[in-house]
């Protein structure tokens, strides 16, 4: 395959927190490179989602483990003589120098922002359709009126302490989707199925289809089993149907 689209399943609900907040990094990362008031509403209303996750539970435990984790397991590769000791090094000393800024942070990570009055204003009117616009909260329409560099340096404070966490997880992802390569399978009828073993517990699954590719992937599964239906939907405006062809594909189990 040259271009490739790749669908992603996490299997744990510690990956796939970490993959809902990679994504929202991405987004407001996105959003904080434009100007407009749009721009800035955008990227506010994903920290609010970032918040919302972090509030539900105790994330920087979460990965801090997995980052130890990933510590121990590189660590027993030293002794092998094949192995890039440069790499090994570099990608051990990043995450030791993460795990020791997690460790210096007192506090759940974001909590101060709970007791911003202008942000738990705007996220409580989230919940309602179309419930942040102008007359509902005015103090949020005279902050989108200010000039964008002010509403970027403001978005910037607040982000400022996720840095860290967003760095290890973006770290913990690499590391797990660079874990397996991929390889070739077939789904007959457009249905594959694997059974996992429960003692080599896998992290995600990645299936990959060209560019192009009359399908897409349905992927769905927990810790013993996983399976992949690749779905054929010529239009939006039409129910997406599984194709019955056998459709060739490329899988990665990402096992670490």
């Amino acid at each position: 395959m040259s271009h490739k689209i790749i669908y992603e399943q996490p299997l744990n609900e510690r990956i796939r927190s970490f993959l809902r907040l990679e994504f929202l990094f991405q987004q407001i990362r996105h959003h904080l490179g434009g100007t407009a008031p749009w721009d800035s509403r955008a990227a506010l209303h994903s920290l609010l989602d970032i918040m919302n996750i972090f509030g539900r539970s105790d994330l920087k435990t979460e990965v801090m483990k997995e980052l130890e984790r990933h510590t121990a397991n590189l660590a027993r590769l030293e002794a092998n003589p094949d192995v890039d000791r440069a790499q090994l090094n570099g990608l051990l000393d990043e995450l030791d120098g993460l795990i020791d800024e997690l460790h210096a942070i007192n506090g759940p990570i974001g909590a101060h922002l709970k007791g911003n009055e202008f942000l738990s204003a705007i996220q409580q009117r989230s919940a309602i359709p179309g419930g942040t616009c102008e007359f509902d909260l005015p103090a949020y329409h005279f902050w989108l009126e200010q000039p964008a560099e002010e509403r970027i340096r403001d978005l910037a404070i607040w982000l400022e302490c996720f840095d860290v966490i967003g760095r290890a997880i973006r770290l913990i992802l690499r590391l797990t989707r660079s874990s397996t390569l991929f390889r070739p399978e077939m789904a007959p009828a457009g249905f594959y199925q694997k059974t996992l073993d429960a003692n080599v517990p896998c992290q995600m699954v990645r299936v990959a289809l060209p560019a192009g590719s009359a399908w897409y992937a349905e992927i769905s599964g927990g810790r013993h089993r996983f399976t992949v239906r690749f779905m054929a939907q010529p239009n939006v405006n039409e129910r997406a149907v599984q194709t019955t062809e056998d459709v060739a594909f490329e899988m990665a189990c990402c096992v670490i």
